[in-house]
């Protein structure tokens, strides 16, 4: 038994890296798959551009941010916000919560800059690292918001009781608000205050929406057959499940 569990699951790790390496070659050739509209992400450069046309900084958080998942496709989204803000020189202030994510974020910011040629407009003092006490560090976001009146709020990782603290303050100072999380308690909150919202595996494409790195794109086309895979095996179980429990009660009331 545990052999036959053990090669079924070599077989389906084998057939997606088959299928990984397939999607990357068609994305490097310029054949990626569709990838639906996000109009959350689409409205990062409307964002960015209002800060520029403003005068008035970007604010960036990723919440009570560790390195996971959520964490890691901000990242990406912080990447391509730092590119946009160094292209049209607006200011970007990174807010963390976890010391060890502070380097990085701060490493993604300072990157940015150089790559667009302006290493001498990057402010390492824009990359804040708060506190790692919820209480302290929502206070600190939204000490930030405040005074630096943020034309937007950008706010993409994992998020608890403050994320309705940081939504409503940064309404309150008029900024474009786009958040995205995995957190589904907090989703509500999101929806209801700011302007964009990324609902779940949204936030994990939005890397590969974002950059079209094709092992992105590939990762992202490969992750989709296997879930239409799951699907059809759940139904068809259910299905097949169902026939049998019918089948078998027939067979007993007679």
């Amino acid at each position: 038994m545990i052999r036959s569990g053990r090669t079924t699951m070599f077989v389906i790790l084998l057939v997606y890296v088959i299928l990984m390496f397939y999607y990357v070659s068609r994305a490097r050739q310029g054949r990626a798959a569709f990838i639906r509209r996000v109009a959350g992400l689409d409205a990062l450069d409307e964002a960015i551009g209002r800060a520029t046309e403003m005068g008035r900084p970007i604010h960036y958080t990723m919440g009570l941010q560790d390195f996971e998942a959520q964490t890691f496709a901000s990242f990406e989204i912080l990447r391509y916000a730092a590119t946009q803000a160094a292209r049209l020189d607006v200011p970007i202030i990174v807010s963390n919560y976890r010391p060890q994510v502070h380097p990085v974020t701060e490493e993604i910011v300072r990157s940015a800059y150089i790559a667009e040629g302006k290493p001498e407009a990057y402010k390492p003092d824009n990359v804040r690292y708060l506190s790692d006490q919820q209480l302290a560090y929502a206070t600190g976001v939204i000490g930030i918001i405040e005074r630096e009146k943020v034309a937007a709020n950008l706010l993409f990782g994992p998020f608890y009781a403050e994320s309705l603290l940081f939504a409503e303050t940064g309404q309150k100072v008029g900024a474009i608000q786009i958040a995205g999380t995995t957190m589904t308690a907090q989703l509500p909150f999101f929806v209801a205050v700011c302007d964009y919202t990324l609902i779940g595996e949204e936030l994990y494409a939005a890397g590969a929406y974002l950059s079209r790195n094709p092992v992105q794109l590939g990762s992202l086309s490969t992750q989709d057959v296997g879930k239409l895979f799951a699907i059809t095996v759940i139904v068809l179980g259910t299905v097949m499940s169902t026939m049998g429990s019918k089948f078998l009660s027939d067979l007993l009331a007679r």
